[in-house]
């Protein structure tokens, strides 16, 4: 799940540090993060965004089931349009 959110990810234009851990740490090059976070979380998709220096424009997403995932992804496909 891990690897393959990594990849869709990226294919939409996210950019993200390499790590093992169970999250994700993604901005993306046009989409501000504090943007994305409320309009996921108006879907009840829920990651984290800390608005604090230099981590203000990432989201920290955590690898979740891979039907959590697949809503995540088919969420920002659509919303990056």
């Amino acid at each position: 799940t891990r690897e393959r959110v990594k990849k869709e990810l990226t294919d939409l234009g996210f950019t993200f540090p390499d790590s093992q851990s169970n999250f994700i740490f993604a901005t993306h090059k046009s989409c501000p993060a504090k943007e994305l976070f409320e309009a996921l979380r108006e879907k009840h998709i829920y990651v984290r965004y800390f608005p604090k220096d230099r981590i203000d424009n990432h989201l920290r997403i955590t690898i979740g089931t891979d039907e959590e995932m697949k809503k995540l992804i088919e969420f920002l496909t659509e919303y990056l349009k």
